[in-house]
């Protein structure tokens, strides 16, 4: 070059190419709850303040560089299905990464799965919503195995004998990963195995058959045999499930080990590939002369799995907002950490707009969540809070569960495109956020339960509209909407046809009721401006030019 010698060892470009520069890095050593004013007063509002130790403890770990790796390593290597030993045994067993177990082990450890029926104290569906909306934050896909223990102990609670051997294992905040009798274990889990593949959602359609054994009945035994086309976390300790008896469908428990030690005949025929949720193993399983234990009656089955449902879709409605708030605190992070045109990114004011908008469709699902979790915690003592928890559980699941997505797809534009490589953890909470939406009845089913509440129980629509008129007067524009969506809701022509729109009305009213009573000026004005006034789709950064973003973003924003 230039009749210059060149050092073979040495490098040709120069070294200074290879200065890393205005990247925001990683986001760690920040505790999520401590540091979140926002979710710490929706819980003490909202009648768990007593978690504060308890959650603070939680939200270190979102941040902690090692778990982060964890999350990490648990969805690379997913799970795989060994379904027989060495030697031709079946042993239908699903092999995790280590990772997985010490996720799996942190969040049972830490009570994920149990608060809500161990706190021994009011408030603790809200207390245990504190930390799965911090989980929520951690992985998400742990979240499937806490979510279905949480919500399976009323039911294992209906049978004394699967009380007295389940109930304090699911309970116990301890993880034992071990495929062993649930007697010799110190914890359990719990797994459902609900739709079929001809039916999804219509469980009516389910083909798997039961036969009695000794007469059956309630607490008895039963042999199911059929095929689930979904089945999650398939390692579980136990399963409840659906078969078809003479009856119609019925609600069965099915433990994986039988009462001699022996496994049950649960067998695993493969795992599915999905497109995010990839640490949680989904598979699809075969019952054949399998071992099962009637809950409740014939026939009743559709019913107690609803029952289940209504804590599984407020676990839904809370791990979107955790899911969202997750997001919200990466992009904040990285904007203000990264400059662009000779500014802070956070500060460019198209990003400014953006930023705000962001902060306050969290704050509105967070707020939303946590309120319905007081209504079910209050639902056994209060009819008011009984008829809010029958209308809001299926609007709160399906609004939250609706932002989710476009929510994290405009967070990770917000990245650029970092946002974009598997490295970072966007991609992966991208993968994540429609799945809640699918999980406990897709956007149409939950629509159509809101549906009923109006048709069945008018008492309910009584309830809501009363509790929106709380807020009437604080602002016109908050009242003339409340006022259009009690027309909407009194209109009979052609209601299954606008409920998506009935459903969106009741969800984004509530929300704007709850920033009136409970934020501050600003976000409400924001909110109400952007949200009520037509509800056509809208871009993310749409605010009006008289909106306080900084206040709005510094409000969410952690210290």
């Amino acid at each position: 070059m230039n009749g210059h010698p060149v050092n073979a060892t040495a490098s040709i470009y120069p070294t200074t190419t290879h200065d890393v520069t205005n990247q925001s890095g990683a986001f760690v050593g920040i505790n999520v709850y401590d540091n979140d004013a926002i979710l710490r007063a929706a819980v003490e509002r909202e009648g768990a303040g007593w978690v504060h130790e308890r959650a603070s403890r939680m939200g270190a770990h979102a941040a902690d560089p090692e778990v982060q790796d964890h999350s990490h390593l648990a969805n690379k290597h997913g799970p795989v299905l060994k379904t027989h030993d060495r030697f031709g045994n079946r042993i239908d067993f699903v092999e995790f990464h280590p990772s997985y177990h010490a996720l799996m082990k942190l969040a049972f450890g830490s009570g994920v799965q149990s608060l809500a029926w161990t706190a021994g104290r009011p408030g603790g569906h809200v207390g245990r919503a504190a930390l799965s909306y911090l989980w929520n934050q951690v992985e998400s896909g742990i979240g499937c195995p806490t979510g279905m223990a949480y919500s399976s102990v009323p039911t294992l609670r209906v049978v004394p004998e699967i009380d007295k051997v389940f109930t304090s294992k699911v309970l116990a905040e301890d993880y034992d990963l071990r495929p062993i009798h649930v007697g010799q274990k110190t914890a359990a889990t719990i797994g459902m195995a609900l739709t079929e593949k001809q039916g999804g959602s219509d469980l009516r359609a389910n083909a798997t058959r039961a036969v009695a054994v000794n007469g059956g009945g309630f607490g008895g035994e039963y042999r199911l045999t059929g095929h689930k086309w979904f089945c999650s976390a398939p390692m579980s300790d136990a399963f409840l499930t659906l078969a078809q008896t003479d009856k119609g469908p019925s609600l069965f428990f099915v433990p994986r080990s039988l009462p001699d030690g022996l496994r049950n005949r649960f067998f695993i025929q493969r795992l599915k590939n999905k497109a995010g949720n990839k640490s949680n193993a989904s598979s699809e399983i075969e019952y054949d002369d399998t071992y099962a234990i009637l809950i409740g009656e014939e026939g009743r089955g559709i019913r107690g799995a609803m029952e289940m449902a209504h804590l599984t879709r407020l676990d839904f409605a809370i791990g979107s907002a955790g899911l969202m708030r997750w997001a919200l605190n990466l992009t904040l992070h990285h904007t203000y950490n990264r400059r662009t045109f000779q500014r802070v990114l956070a500060e460019q004011p198209l990003m400014r707009n953006v930023l705000a908008d962001l902060c306050l469709e969290s704050e509105a699902a967070t707020m939303l969540a946590f309120r319905l979790g007081k209504h079910i915690d209050e639902a056994a003592t209060s009819e008011k809070h009984k008829l809010l928890e029958r209308i809001v559980t299926p609007f709160a699941k399906f609004w939250n569960c609706k932002r989710a997505p476009i929510f994290v797809a405009e967070a990770l534009e917000c990245h650029g495109g970092n946002g974009f490589i598997e490295e970072q953890p966007m991609p992966r909470i991208y993968r994540e956020a429609p799945l809640n939406g699918i999980w406990e009845g897709t956007g149409n089913m939950i629509c159509l339960d809101v549906m009923r509440a109006i048709e069945r129980e008018p008492e309910t629509v009584d309830a809501l509209l009363a509790e929106l008129g709380s807020a009437k007067g604080a602002d016109l524009r908050y009242d003339r909407f409340v006022a259009r969506l009690a027309d909407d809701i009194a209109d009979v022509a052609d209601r299954q046809v606008r409920m998506r729109q009935i459903v969106v009305g009741m969800a984004t009213a509530y929300e704007a009721m709850l920033f009136l009573q409970h934020s501050t000026h600003e976000a409400a004005d924001a909110f109400i401006a952007s949200r009520l006034d037509g509800l056509a789709n809208r871009a993310f950064g749409s605010l009006p030019r008289s909106t306080n973003f900084e206040a709005i973003v510094e409000r969410s924003r952690l210290a």
